[in-house]
């Protein structure tokens, strides 16, 4: 079941959402593209990632983040089945080239890219930019409850009655992530990723860092 839209006033939980034929496009792409799963989840992040940048006086392009929101799961898509970059970089890339086609600035490509490629890198996102950090934020918030009690009760009432989670919402979304990415599993290695193969997929041998430098060809 695709997520629903937003109210007839372009609202939810008092976001407003951007609705210029970039917006639109990135979208439309998105909803094309990804798993309802995906797609819903891309649409709260947007909503949690304008209102912690709202909570926080930080300056984000509405435009600029809601295409990084739409895109971030892009390289999880069906068009990526034969990938063999990080699905993040694949995501950054395909942002890049929307935000190009409809005449975007170079920092505005810039940084949707980077929010994009370091949105699953703990620690590193909110060193970057303010869209950067409030992306990786709200991913987190959507996932794992992150910062919870930060959004007040009608603000996830709003985004939920507007972009519903739906039943076996944890289950769906591993199996998104890892779908995407169990036939590049050297990808996963020192991500998260890792952890959702190492769950779903009883082939999948973890590789160990210790092991790697244990293992190397150097003689001491």
């Amino acid at each position: 079941m695709r997520a629903a839209s937003a109210g007839m006033d372009g609202e939810v939980a008092g976001v407003r959402i951007p609705c210029t034929p970039l917006a639109r496009a990135a979208a439309e792409s998105a909803r094309a593209a990804l798993p309802a799963v995906l797609f819903g989840h891309a649409n709260r992040v947007y909503v949690f990632a304008s209102l912690s940048a709202r909570r926080n006086g930080l300056a984000c392009d509405a435009q600029t983040l809601y295409v990084s929101a739409m895109y971030a799961n892009m390289g999880l898509s069906a068009a990526y089945a034969h990938s063999t970059m990080r699905y993040e970089l694949d995501s950054a890339d395909a942002a890049r080239r929307l935000l190009y086609h409809h005449g975007a600035s170079s920092r505005e490509q810039d940084d949707a890219w980077l929010a994009i490629a370091l949105h699953t890198s703990p620690g590193i996102p909110e060193c970057i930019s303010p869209l950067a950090g409030v992306l990786a934020t709200a991913v987190r918030t959507d996932l794992v409850a992150a910062q919870f009690e930060a959004y007040t009760g009608p603000e996830r009432a709003g985004v939920l009655a507007a972009y519903p989670r739906g039943k076996g919402f944890k289950q769906a979304i591993i199996g998104a992530i890892g779908h995407g990415v169990t036939h590049r599993p050297q990808t996963t290695f020192g991500t998260r990723n890792a952890d959702v193969l190492d769950r779903i997929d009883p082939d999948y041998c973890r590789e160990n860092f210790c092991g790697q430098i244990l293992g190397s060809q150097w003689q001491d």
